[in-house]
């Protein structure tokens, strides 16, 4: 497991005012752009159709009357046209939602002097980001965690905003709670994931046993890789007051980096047996950066989900 011991530096979240950093990284991307290339760039997935017979409200065929049909499907104005009784088939559709999970455990609160933001901020600006995104296509997202149902309007964004607002780094979840997702639903996880594997692994696999499509970023503070400490240092732990104090923290470095990429081969191990994505994102780098490759991963898997269920 990854020492949870790191620098400790003081911070004060205020995701009201996070709102606005995620609406302007949000503007990077045409919010018609989403409804209008849905296969290619779409960043979440909601009402859309499957292109086969179902409950919806898009025209898609008509065909003959066969018996056993509802009377209230037959289209009598058409059938009066063609001499024929037709039914009026519409596409089916399945209802999508885009769930959100910014981790606010202790040690999100973390900035290194490489770093402009905690990992606390980055994570929640990152989730609203992609969430202003969604509403803005006219999807529906909802907080795992908040309480607050599924809603593809502006108040789902300051509801989420909220939720967040109330998180300080203290109390926080380094895993978001055991939650039934509905089935068509898709979740993203947003956190440094440096729990044991095992309890990830619990979490993860709860999430995705009805077939839920997820996607997980790793946010870490570039020092968490580099681990560029020399000398004396004391580390402090940030859920608890552990401190630990190293005469030379370089000598630490080399197994140190070893157990951190044990750890994340093991990540992305999980989650490629449940089929999800896995991202790793730094936080001296533009949120931009991070949003944009979500955007296109999310896309990719939008069609090759269609592509699945037209075959």
């Amino acid at each position: 497991m990854v020492s949870t011991l790191k620098p400790a530096v003081p911070t004060g979240p205020g995701y009201l005012k996070t709102r606005q950093t995620a609406e302007h990284i949000a503007d990077a991307f045409p919010p018609l752009l989403i409804a209008a290339d849905r296969i290619a760039n779409a960043v979440v997935h909601g009402m859309h159709g499957r292109r086969r017979a179902g409950p919806g409200e898009d025209f898609w065929q008509y065909r003959a009357y066969s018996p056993g049909d509802a009377a209230q499907t037959i289209d009598w104005r058409k059938s009066a046209r063609s001499q024929r009784v037709l039914i009026r088939e519409t596409e089916w559709e399945a209802t999508n939602t885009l769930w959100l999970w910014a981790s606010t455990a202790p040690g999100m609160s973390y900035q290194s002097h490489l770093a402009q933001t905690t990992k606390q901020d980055r994570a929640v600006i990152l989730a609203l980001a992609l969430g202003t995104l969604a509403v803005r296509a006219g999807e529906r997202i909802a907080a795992i965690g908040s309480g607050f149902a599924p809603d593809h309007t502006g108040r789902a964004v300051t509801r989420i905003a909220q939720h967040y607002d109330h998180h300080d780094g203290e109390g926080g979840e380094d895993l978001p709670s055991a939650v039934n997702l509905p089935r068509f639903s898709t979740c993203l996880l947003i956190g440094d994931f440096l729990s044991p594997l095992d309890e990830i692994s619990e979490t993860l696999s709860a999430l995705a046993a009805d077939g839920t499509t997820g996607h997980l970023v790793q946010v870490l503070d570039p020092a968490e890789e580099s681990f560029p400490f020399e000398g004396r240092t004391e580390f402090r732990e940030f859920a608890g007051s552990g401190t630990l104090t190293v005469g030379k923290a370089q000598t630490l470095r080399e197994n140190y980096q070893d157990k951190l990429n044990h750890h994340r081969d093991g990540l992305k191990q999980l989650l490629r047996r449940l089929g999800w994505t896995y991202m790793l994102h730094h936080t001296d780098q533009p949120a931009q950066l991070c949003l944009m490759s979500l955007y296109g991963l999310i896309a990719r898997d939008e069609r090759l989900h269609r592509t699945t269920e037209r075959g």
